[in-house]
């Protein structure tokens, strides 16, 4: 199947991200190229593109993609978490730019055997980088009851938790669960009949929940945003697309929090914790997709772009 994936909020990603012709960025989650494709676009000679991704099969897509640009491109298999030692391994201090889009690739979703999807029979699998041993398989046959609730209720935001949590290990008490459509038939069964006919799928959430879980995205996010800012060149821009309220949540407060570090009370005349701004949050609500788009991509419909700018 071939690596596909529709760049979300693709012009206005670019656009905030001030592209200076011989600047260096980063893409973080550089996935099928496409938002690569259009910063390369406007890079000249002397300007550089690094591309990070975790899977090999993105990883081929975008080489492909950019080859027309290779001599400006860097492209490194890995997490972005990693991306201070990336850049020290390539001599890179400081960059005028970096983004992530942090969406499951429409090729992931579509290709069953990555296990990602709750619509076909396939493998429970869902990790983005296929060299790593933990898998949805193992948290959903090893994780105990109370830990696949926690999951499934935090990450997921499903009201269900604890029945399905239940289910999952009534089931596996007489045979693995090995497969996306096992999974989905006990999610079914744990959600009453009535709450199935509305809200979406009725394995969405849950799937969501493993898949966070799995490939634990929102502490590399959590953990990833104050070194991304402090790499940043003065100038320099994060841009940050996000898919569900999880993610949102940690981008938003981060920004806020390297905008007003000061942790001293509000009483207090002056600052004395010598806290100083690393910058300014560019947006003050999201950037969200235009009516065209959500209704060219459904898959943008959730997508939501932060940026900050670094001082």
């Amino acid at each position: 199947m071939t690596f596909e994936h529709k760049s979300v909020l693709l012009d206005e990603t670019v656009g905030n991200l001030q592209v200076k012709p011989k600047g260096i960025y980063v893409d973080g989650t550089l996935g099928g190229g496409g938002h690569a494709l259009e910063v390369c676009r406007r890079l000249e000679e002397g300007g550089r593109l690094i591309g990070i991704d975790q899977d090999e099969d993105a990883i081929r897509a975008a080489g492909l993609r950019l080859k027309e640009f290779e001599d400006k491109v860097t492209i490194i298999k890995s997490n972005y978490e990693e991306i201070r030692s990336v850049l020290e391994e390539l001599n890179i201090s400081g960059v005028d730019g970096i983004y992530l889009d942090l969406g499951v690739s429409s090729y992931q979703l579509d290709t069953p055997e990555r296990g990602f999807t709750y619509r076909e029979d396939a493998p429970l699998d869902m990790r983005m980088d296929r060299s790593q041993l933990t898998t949805a398989a193992h948290v959903v046959n090893e994780y105990s009851e109370m830990e696949l609730y926690h999951i499934i209720r935090d990450y997921g935001e499903e009201k269900f938790a604890k029945n399905i949590a239940k289910h999952i290990v009534k089931a596996r008490q007489i045979k693995e669960i090995e497969t996306t459509g096992e999974l989905t038939e006990l999610i079914k069964a744990a959600i009453p009949a009535k709450m199935r006919v509305s809200g979406g799928h009725p394995a969405k959430r849950t799937f969501q929940a493993l898949r966070i879980e799995v490939n634990h995205e929102l502490d590399v996010l959590k953990h990833s945003i104050d070194t991304m800012i402090d790499l940043l060149n003065p100038g320099g821009r994060l841009c940050i697309i996000t898919f569900h309220s999880l993610e949102d949540r940690i981008v938003k407060q981060k920004f806020r929090d390297n905008e007003s570090p000061c942790i001293c009370p509000k009483n207090f005349p002056v600052c004395v914790c010598g806290r100083k701004s690393k910058g300014q949050v560019m947006t003050r609500k999201p950037i969200l997709p235009a009516q065209e788009e959500t209704e060219n991509n459904k898959r943008s419909k959730s997508a939501k772009l932060r940026v900050f700018e670094k001082c």
